[in-house]
């Protein structure tokens, strides 16, 4: 399998990878910037995993290019370089390493803080220069100031940590911050116009979405004290630089520290690097030797675990399956995807909605990833290989099948049961219903339209209905004998005497249409359908 390394990692992150059996690691990080682009997309077929940090873009050019690829690893936080949406069409799971370098972002962050309240560049480029302006640059103290920190993750909870280390009063903005955390960090949790209205220093660590490009715009300064304080090492886009520019030059924010841009790098005649209150670093967030060394081992470590079909650990685009969670929820996986694969084959007509229910132990599994497994099935002969646990949900979607998963406490004869439903045009409903058996936990179906059954779910099963009438097991088994084909196994299944009969046979091999023809023509068969499931 191919490595791309097409930005500079941690050289103990490459070696990593150039020693794991099967890697071949294809380093282009040395090129000039738009020499790397052309060795990207040069490479990229052949790729099956590559790692970026923020120079290199992966594109829905790169990606169509790429059929082997399996994972996209930024070594650090921000994933704007990815086009995430044809990742997850391309069934690419996109990761990154968010904790790699949170210490080395809060550090920065909080000089920034410190360099806004106390002038410390322009008085050290004050004293180089021959100067002693002791007089024009006092400032101002931390302690007793509030520090408004939007996004409560890793990174702002070290700032807010810090913070509250130099006395200062912290309030927080965060949809997802619960009262029970804040409360364990001494921290209080407002809106953001709350936010706005009574920080003194503010600081943004939030991922740049939609919803917090331009979070922080002219409306917002509007809403400040005069004398703010504002500093940005998220990403660039959330601080709108114009708007920034009008509050520097109108007195309304005192001092700002930026270390990402709109534009990276910015023009060299922006205005904003000519200004006397801001002081600016060129995106060293993640510039340390111990973040990069990090992040540079997270990521090869965590390559070279997803392309190998192994923990999906930090995706940006799928729930991250673990060690503990693959080995809890891997023995469904594969009943799941053959209970989708079944009932899609069995429907007559075509499927607007499924419903998956989860019984007893299973229940407290990542359902999650379970829906995923089942989703992966029944798109296994629409989709065929694009489909994956990345991009199955939006397939699903894109099909326009309904989705409905229910963890349910209803008793029922076995300690864990899956039961996957369709609902098709015409109203009709077909459904299957498995769970695991034995000590080596063998996938087994074990309903089938309410019937029960036995059925191991592998290689060919003719699954017919029929009126409950004598002598029609030893006609189907006529028909399939003339054909030429061995019966391996059969499951009789009957709602009531004289009523509805089901009848599974597992085959060595498939039956050709005319032997199908003829077993359809049967008077008493209501339904004969022939599906076929993967062994492993």
């Amino acid at each position: 399998m191919k490595i791309l390394v097409a930005d500079k990692i941690s050289s103990i992150g490459v070696d990593y990878l150039k020693g794991q059996e099967g890697f071949e690691v294809i380093e282009i990080f040395d090129l000039p910037k738009e020499e790397r682009a052309a060795k990207l997309m040069e490479h990229a077929p052949e790729a099956s995993g590559i790692i970026v940090r923020s120079d290199s873009k992966i594109t829905k050019e790169v990606l169509e290019n790429a059929p082997k690829l399996k994972a996209v690893g930024r070594a650090g936080v921000g994933v704007d370089n990815i086009d995430i949406p044809a990742a997850t069409d391309h069934g690419v799971v996109v990761m990154n390493t968010p904790g790699g370098n949170t210490i080395a972002t809060a550090e920065l962050t909080f000089t920034h803080m410190l360099c806004g309240a106390r002038p410390v560049p322009q008085a050290a480029a004050s004293m180089k220069s021959g100067r002693w302006d002791r007089k024009i640059l006092g400032g101002s103290e931390l302690r007793n100031k509030t520090l408004g920190v939007c996004g409560m993750g890793r990174i702002g909870a070290e700032v807010a940590k810090r913070a509250k280390a130099f006395d200062m009063d912290v309030i927080a903005y965060d949809p997802f911050l619960t009262q029970s955390r804040a409360d364990a960090m001494d921290i209080e949790p407002v809106e953001l116009d709350a936010l706005f209205e009574r920080s003194d220093y503010i600081t943004v660590h939030m991922p740049l979405t939609e919803q917090t490009k331009y979070m922080v715009d002219e409306a917002a300064f509007e809403k400040m004290k005069d004398g703010v304080r504002i500093f940005n090492c998220a990403r660039g886009g959330i601080i709108k630089e114009a708007a920034l520019l009008a509050a520097l030059e109108s007195g309304k924010v005192a001092a700002a520290g930026l270390d990402v841009y709109e534009s990276e790098p910015p023009a060299e005649d922006h205005p904003l690097r000519s200004h006397p209150n801001v002081n600016l670093t060129p995106h060293l967030g993640a510039s340390t030797q111990e973040a990069q060394e990090s992040v540079g081992i997270e990521i090869a470590e965590t390559i070279a675990d997803a392309v190998r079909g192994g923990e999906i650990r930090n995706a940006i685009n799928m729930p991250s399956l673990d060690a503990s969670t693959i080995e809890k929820v891997g023995p469904y996986l594969d009943l799941c995807g053959k209970l989708g694969t079944f009932v899609q084959q069995l429907a007559m007509e075509k499927v607007e909605s499924i419903s998956i229910t989860y019984f007893g132990k299973v229940g407290d599994l990542d359902s999650n990833s379970l829906t995923r497994g089942v989703l992966k099935g029944f798109l296994q002969n629409i989709s065929g290989s694009n489909v994956n646990f990345v991009n199955a949900m939006v397939l699903i979607e894109r099909l326009g099948v309904g989705v409905e998963v229910v963890t349910s406490n209803a008793e029922t004869d076995y300690t864990e049961l899956i039961k996957v439903q369709a609902t098709c045009s015409d109203g009709s409903t077909v459904s299957a219903e498995g769970t695991l058996m034995g000590k080596g936990g063998s996938p087994r179906i074990v309903t089938i339209n309410g019937r029960e059954v036995e059925v191991e779910p592998c290689g060919d099963l003719l699954v017919i209905a029929n009126s409950d009438e004598h002598g029609i097991v030893g006609k189907i088994g006529t028909i399939i004998g003339n054909a030429g084909v061995n019966i391996a196994s059969m499951s009789l299944s009957r709602n009531e005497v004289g009523g509805i009969a089901l009848n599974v046979a597992g085959l060595d091999s498939p039956l050709s249409n005319e032997a199908m023809a003829e077993i359809k023509s049967v008077k008493a068969i209501t339904q004969a359908k022939l599906v076929h499931l993967e062994c492993d």
